[in-house]
Parts: structure tokens; C-alpha cells; sequence
């Protein structure tokens, strides 16, 4: 996952809305958001790569999700980072647990922000500060940096989340999500890729020939203990391919 805003208001009658796009290369094999036979207590997309998962949810509303750091210099690890949500959708711990015992051990995996939900609190980790927070009620963004670094389009997509908060129908969600609007090149970070790949990566939704969103994915917790997620996807050239909804 390389794009994710949320807005976390726990005394709301939806405490969270959460809307991200995985970006990731068409050839790599996936699975449509479903309950996994294999493990029926989780429903997410699937990577049928390495097994993993980029954002799910368990049958008693708990989520993570993460993305990757983009650093074409550091080091990398055989080990998935999709493997990190679903260990803790297996777990049973709370997310503070979690956060922590991941932090110890970050040093496992490339570069990765951690996101993670078990209803009474959202908590963050970046894999290179190793210090989990507990979130306090915001709106916020993540991409492929640290939470809330102010990359053009995470401030786009946020600002965005924030005034669709008066109304956010699944429509308006996705509309933000589907932004192909690319900032002024002088604007851009500086994350040691080509210029031209750096501007390819600075839209909301991207789309190529070999690269670009696979997926948009909302995620709604109610008050009343209800999660619904709906996932949209999309092939070469950010062709649809379907999408998919669940309700918990």
C-alpha cells in the first residue's frame, strides 16, 4: 500500500474512515478482497507473491495496513512486509503489543510504516525511528516517507479527506482516490529514483504501462461495532477490473 489517509475520531458515530491506494507492478499475482479460506477470521486483498496482505481487516473489526519506504539505498530483506499485518490480525494481542514487539524486530524487513487498529486506539510505526505512537483523534496521511510528511499529493489527498468528513459517501471517497492530478515537478521530494519515476509516483492514483494503483480501498468503522470495506481495482492504465465489498 503507498497511499493512506484516515480520519480517527473515536467519540463519532464513525470513528474511523480510512481510504488507500496500493500501488504496486500489474504482473505481480493478487487476490481480490475476500474472506480467506485459509484463514477465515481475515477478508483483505491478498499478494499471491509472498502470501501477505496490504490491508485487511479480522472478523472482530481489528485492521493493519502498511506501506514501504521508498529508499532505493537500503538495505533489503527477504522477508515480506505484508507478512505484518496478517500476524497481527493472527495474533490476538492488542495493537500497542504489537507496535512494540514489531519495533524490537523492524530490522527484519525493508523500510515500512505500520498501521494498526483494534477499535479503543490506532497506533503508527515507522520501521526506521522504532517508536510506536498511539494516535490521538486527527485526520491524517501516510505514503512512502513517515506519517504526515508533506509530500504534494499526501497533502492533496488529506486536505481532501478532511472537507469530504461534512459527507463522505463511498463515491467522494473514491473520487479522491482516482486523483491523477501531478504536482509541479520543482515540488517533489527527493527519494533517490529517477526524475521521471519520481513524477510518475506523484499522483494520488498512478498509471502506466507496467506500474500503478492496483487497488483503492475504503475502510469504515461505525460506533455500533460495524466495519465495512470496499475494495475497487484496476489493471494497466488504471483499466477497472471490479470491486468488492464486505461487511463485519
Amino acid at each position: 500500500m503507498c497511499l493512506i489517509v484516515f480520519a480517527w475520531r473515536p467519540e463519532h458515530t464513525e470513528p474511523l474512515i480510512l481510504a488507500a491506494n496500493r500501488d504496486e507492478f500489474y504482473a505481480r499475482p493478487s487476490a481480490p478482497l475476500d474472506t480467506w479460506k485459509d484463514q477465515p477470521h481475515i477478508i483483505g486483498g491478498r499478494d499471491l507473491t509472498a502470501g501477505g496482505t496490504w490491508l485487511a481487516v479480522g472478523s472482530d473489526g481489528r485492521f493493519a495496513t502498511v506501506t514501504n519506504i521508498r529508499d532505493p539505498g537500503q538495505p533489503l530483506s527477504d522477508r515480506s512486509r505484508g507478512e505484518l499485518p496478517v500476524r497481527f490480525l493472527e495474533s490476538g494481542i492488542s495493537a500497542e503489543e504489537y507496535a512494540h514487539d514489531v519495533a524490537r524486530r523492524s530490522d527484519e524487513y525493508t523500510g515500512f510504516n505500520l498501521l494498526l487498529g483494534d477499535r479503543q486506539s490506532l497506533w503508527h510505526l515507522n520501521a526506521r525511528s522504532r517508536k510506536p505512537h498511539r494516535l490521538p483523534p486527527g485526520i491524517y496521511g501516510v505514503s512512502n516517507a513517515d506519517l504526515n510528511t508533506p509530500w504534494p499529493k499526501l497533502l492533496r489527498v488529506r486536505a481532501g479527506l478532511e472537507r469530504a468528513l461534512d459527507h463522505p459517501s463511498d463515491e467522494a471517497l473514491f473520487t479522491l482516490l482516482a486523483d491523477t492530478w501531478q504536482p509541479d515537478p520543482a515540488t517533489l521530494p527527493h527519494t533517490g529514483v529517477n526524475p521521471e519515476l519520481e513524477a510518475l509516483l506523484s499522483s494520488v492514483f498512478i498509471a502506466s504501462e507496467n506500474y500503478g494503483t492496483r487497488a483503492s480501498t475504503l475502510l469504515r468503522q461505525q460506533a455500533d461495532g460495524r466495519t465495512l470495506i470496499t475494495e475497487r481495482r484496476f489493471g494497466t492504465y488504471g483499466k477497472p477490473l471490479g470491486e468488492s465489498s464486505r461487511t463485519i
